[in-house]
């Protein structure tokens, strides 16, 4: 399970970029800002979660080709993204990792690994606060189709 959420995070960090090279619109700035902050994150998270495995005997993935085998977020072709929609995309990528997170979480908790369920509590952390930003810069009602 690891693995996979190694690999989203992988695959994600590229996606991040796309749509921080790629947004437009009049929130471009905000959005180019916060995009980077979560491919920051990413960056951190996908060290950390690679790190661990090794601690713990286990091998993590490191070809892109198993990445795309194993990862459950999509790949983005790249074009010009609104501000709206890169808020939808994020989002929803973000509410998959999050339930991957509290899955690997829960299996850590069942199996007394308390290094792995320390490293996901702040993952957990982590996203339902990105998710509540979300949530409040969505509600602002111009540049999103969904409220």
């Amino acid at each position: 399970m690891q693995n996979v959420y190694l690999a989203n995070l992988g695959l994600w960090l590229v996606k991040l970029h796309n749509l921080h090279w790629n947004v437009t619109g009049k929130q471009f700035v905000p959005v180019h800002q916060f995009t980077e902050a979560l491919y920051n994150e990413v960056f951190e998270q996908y060290d950390a979660v690679a790190e661990v495995m090794k601690m713990q005997d286990k091998m993590p993935l490191v070809r892109m080709s198993q990445y795309l085998e194993v990862a459950t977020l999509e790949e983005l072709d790249g074009r010009d993204f609104t501000v709206g929609e890169v808020l939808e995309i994020v989002e929803a990528d973000m509410k998959t990792m999050q339930a991957l997170a509290k899955q690997i979480r829960d299996e850590a908790v069942k199996n007394d690994d308390f290094q792995v369920q320390g490293l996901y509590e702040g993952y957990l952390a982590y996203y339902a606060k990105q998710l509540w930003f979300l949530r409040a810069i969505r509600k602002e009602g111009c540049c999103c189709k969904k409220h």
